[in-house]
């Protein structure tokens, strides 16, 4: 059986990947959330659609909690063939926070805690002999399209999230080298609509380009 993990898998892009990964042959599928309670919603409806997903709770700040999950990973699967780093938050429009906040919440889920957590699956990934690893990143994150004035967001000021998203790119060539000797696929996704922002582009605390 195929083991997949769906970071942020309750809404959003991992809403939308958990189905399409479910409904493959012989595919099991482990969605995270930080609200256990929330996130039992996509796996249900799956479930009652016949599909393998289970969920788990996850919270991306916390080493405690990443190494719990890995450990279930491990003691339940022995291996993972698939995980997809689809969290992440932007909160560049809080203007209650100082920038030293701003980067440093924006950075510990969408940098820290990926690189943490893709770092502790390093082992069960390579149980499988071609494991594949996603990170969903941004548009906003090129600095050719941030430079360019004619493109949409041009004017859009999100330094936090969008440097993090830089950041994701870097780990991206990190991890494809770390994981090169076991044929594996380390992608970048940066995803958006044909007419700008998409209601998948939202989380708990607003709009992601």
């Amino acid at each position: 059986m195929i083991i997949a993990l769906v970071i942020g898998g309750n809404s959003g892009i991992g809403e939308a990947v958990a189905p399409q990964l479910a409904r493959q042959p012989d595919h099991h599928v482990i969605l995270t959330a930080r609200n256990l309670e929330a996130g039992q919603t996509v796996p249900a409806a799956l479930v009652k659609e016949g599909y393998s997903v289970s969920a788990v709770h996850l919270d991306l700040s916390s080493d405690v909690s990443i190494s719990a999950v890995t450990k279930h990973i491990q003691e339940a699967y022995g291996k993972l063939d698939i995980l997809v780093n689809n969290a992440g938050i932007a909160v560049d429009h809080h203007s209650d926070l100082s920038i030293r906040e701003n980067l440093s919440m924006t950075f510990d889920t969408n940098v820290f805690g990926t690189a943490v957590l893709t770092d502790a699956h390093l082992d069960v990934l390579r149980q499988f002999t071609a494991p594949r690893v996603v990170f969903v990143s941004s548009s906003v994150a090129s600095p050719a399209l941030s430079n360019d004035e004619n493109w949409p967001y041009y004017h859009t000021i999100s330094k936090s999230y969008k440097s993090s998203k830089a950041a994701v790119n870097m780990l991206v060539l990190h991890y494809s080298r770390a994981l090169q000797d076991v044929n594996e696929l380390v992608d970048s996704l940066a995803l958006l609509g044909a007419n700008g922002r998409t209601a998948t582009f939202l989380d708990r605390d607003g709009p992601i380009p």
